[in-house]
């Protein structure tokens, strides 16, 4: 019996016309790349990745990783099946991979391919065909629009919704031990669904949930971002299947899915790792050598080679392969398995984990592929750089190709407007947060830039900014105001708080997720919990219902005084928003905004109902943001 990690993978049926092949184990390590004369006879499959293809698919291409012991030494063949041609049949460097490069007709129709393989014994492998689903389902791949207000959440730390899933035999990492930072809570997919409900209420339209791909590894493994199956949920969090149906029903409750991958590297105790197809699927060094973290490296006109290659090339952490995409077996391997999450499950888009470290004629491959197969997927990259410029270079920009990179990516992570929005709240000087969106001049189109306060990297807002309550409040009414689309770290609608070093504190359980917890701010949230939770919501809500706001034109007028005034505007309304970033009241004079307040004689604060009866002169108190409705 195949060993039950793999059981769901097998989307064919492996029909042995000889005796019955031996229990498989774990891969062999590369480092031994001989196979036994037993294992070669019986030649048995353990996998085909892709798991299952589907007919329709606009790129009629498709190539299959065959593993199994000794099955290099094999050969292949297709029955004829209508619309579907084997091409070629590749060996790999390890006797336990085939490589099947196969075209599929337009008028192909679903159904199971029979291959047929000859070595010591005769088997064949029955491989499915499936219906594509997305096309013409507006319930699925629908991308993302500054309408959207994200929920951003970590599934192991929010909410434990079926105990069953808490201990996994046969994984390497199999308990929960909610007193250790690193080891798995017990937070699963159910437990989020359970809570659909509070998404709503608050006011968010998307839920991006960190990596829920296997992570098998050994320590660590809560996070998802060494990845040990591609093709496998991680079984913690529920099955494969599960989550398509979690999705499904996101989309059902009004919820859009965001899917956080990793183009960049692997975990180490990968099938592909430890039993590797080939030495050139990863970028391999003497001995260990990290990334030099440094995306300066990509563009500067009088950067070394050896930089680049540092910065591509080296590896992200000592239990994080790096995966070679300039070799072109293995970017079509990792392009088919991003199409097949999308195809399979119908999510509406992608964060890209560390997206600049990928090899950058890989990313033109993979943004071009996702976005002719699904033209309304949205995909967005982490691009932690140090300015504004460079991380345009990582989305749709104006900028000329650079040594043949020309970014095809719609939106990146908006790290520098974070940055800036930090600055401003602890200094009160708010022009670097005017700055930072003076510089979307850079971009194709700024909006679809995912803007966000926190997030699982770095230190809490709430912390940042000293725990003070009033410039909370600012914080909110920037990212629920500003121009592109807003992301929320979990939590931090109710005051969750704590620094980055180590990142464990700033991921701890969401109060109430978790059988024992003495809070539940899913039920109740008194004090200040409760009161930022309804200025989120009371803004989300009205951002929500009014366009002029999430989709209107921005205007922004140079800060003075620490005082920054801005303006979303459609025919339909007008927001003006004032962030006060002093210490002392400011007397404004609305003369100064005239070509905006225009028409207008009042204006209602739309987190308090309170009205400002005049335009023409107004006072702010310090430290304050008000979201004011024109009329």
């Amino acid at each position: 019996m195949l060993p039950f990690r793999f059981r769901p993978l097998l989307a064919g049926v492996l029909l042995a016309t000889a005796a019955a092949s031996p229990a498989l184990g774990a891969p062999a390590p590369a480092a031994a790349p001989t196979v036994t004369a037993a294992a070669a006879k019986a030649a048995p499959i353990q996998r085909i990745d892709p798991t299952f293809w589907w007919v329709g698919m606009k790129n009629p291409k498709l190539q299959l990783l065959v593993h199994g012991p000794g099955i290099r030494a094999a050969t292949a063949a297709l029955r004829a099946y209508p619309g579907v041609r084997l091409d070629s049949v590749q060996q790999l460097a390890s006797p336990n991979y085939l490589m099947l490069h196969l075209t599929i007709a337009p008028d192909a129709q679903p159904g199971r391919l029979q291959l047929d393989f000859k070595g010591a014994k005769k088997f064949s492998y029955n491989y499915e065909l499936k219906q594509r689903t997305t096309p013409g389902d507006d319930t699925k791949v629908q991308g993302l629009t500054q309408q959207d207000f994200i929920y951003f959440l970590m599934p192991d730390r929010f909410a434990n919704g079926d105990p069953k899933n808490d201990y996994i035999k046969d994984m390497r990492a199999p308990k929960v031990a909610r007193d250790s930072m690193y080891s798995r809570h017990g937070g699963d997919l159910a437990g989020i669904e359970q809570r659909f409900d509070y998404f709503k209420d608050l006011g968010a339209t998307a839920l991006w949930l960190t990596p829920v791909v296997e992570n098998d590894m050994p320590k660590a493994s809560y996070h998802g971002y060494a990845l040990t199956d591609y093709y496998n949920t991680d079984r913690r969090y529920g099955t494969t299947e599960q989550y398509r149906q979690f999705v499904e029903r996101a989309h059902t409750s009004g919820l859009k899915v965001v899917h956080d991958v990793v183009l960049n590297h692997m975990g180490s105790k990968n099938y592909l790792f430890l039993d590797q197809p080939a030495p050139d699927w990863f970028n391999q060094w003497p001995g260990f050598t990290r990334s030099n973290y440094n995306a300066s490296a990509l563009n500067d006109p009088y950067g070394s080679v050896l930089d680049r290659k540092l910065y591509n090339q080296g590896w992200f952490d000592t239990t994080m392969p790096d995966v070679n995409q300039a070799n072109p077996l293995v970017s079509t391997y990792l392009i088919q398995n991003f199409l097949w999450w999308v195809e399979y499950t119908g999510l509406d888009a992608y964060r890209i984990d560390t997206f600049p470290y990928s090899d950058p004629k890989f990313l033109m491959d993979w943004g071009r592929a996702m976005q002719e197969e699904f033209p309304l997927l949205a995909l967005f990259g982490e691009a932690w750089v140090g300015s504004t410029a460079q991380q345009a270079f990582f989305a749709r920009n104006i900028f000329q190709p650079v040594d043949g990179f020309k970014a095809n990516l719609p939106s990146v992570l908006d790290f520098q407007s974070s940055f800036a929005l930090h600055d401003a709240l602890k200094s009160g000087n708010m022009l670097k947060l005017y700055e930072s969106l003076q510089g979307d001049w850079l971009y194709e189109d700024a909006s679809r830039n995912v803007t966000f306060l926190d997030n699982h990297d770095v230190s809490r807002f709430y912390s940042v900014i000293g725990e003070d309550f009033a410039r909370y409040k600012m914080g909110l009414a920037w990212l629920l105001t500003t121009r592109g689309i807003p992301q929320l770290y979990y939590g931090t609608e109710v005051l969750m708080k704590n620094f980055s070093n180590p990142d464990g504190l700033v991921r701890a359980d969401f109060p109430g997720g978790f059988a024992g917890d003495s809070l539940n701010y899913f039920k109740s949230r008194p004090g200040q919990p409760g009161e930022a939770f309804d200025y989120v919501r009371k803004l989300a809500q009205y951002r929500k219902s009014h366009a002029f706001l999430h989709s209107g034109k921005l205007m922004q007028f140079i800060p003075q005084d620490g005082v920054y005034v801005y303006f979303r505007y459609a025919p339909e309304g007008t927001v003006m928003v004032i962030l006060n970033g002093s210490k002392e009241a400011r007397t404004l004079d609305g003369a100064r905004f005239a070509e905006r307040t225009g028409g207008f004689s009042s204006g209602l604060e739309v987190t308090t109902g309170a009205v400002l009866s005049n335009l023409k002169s107004f006072t702010v108190p310090a430290a304050t943001a008000w979201v004011v409705e024109l009329r």
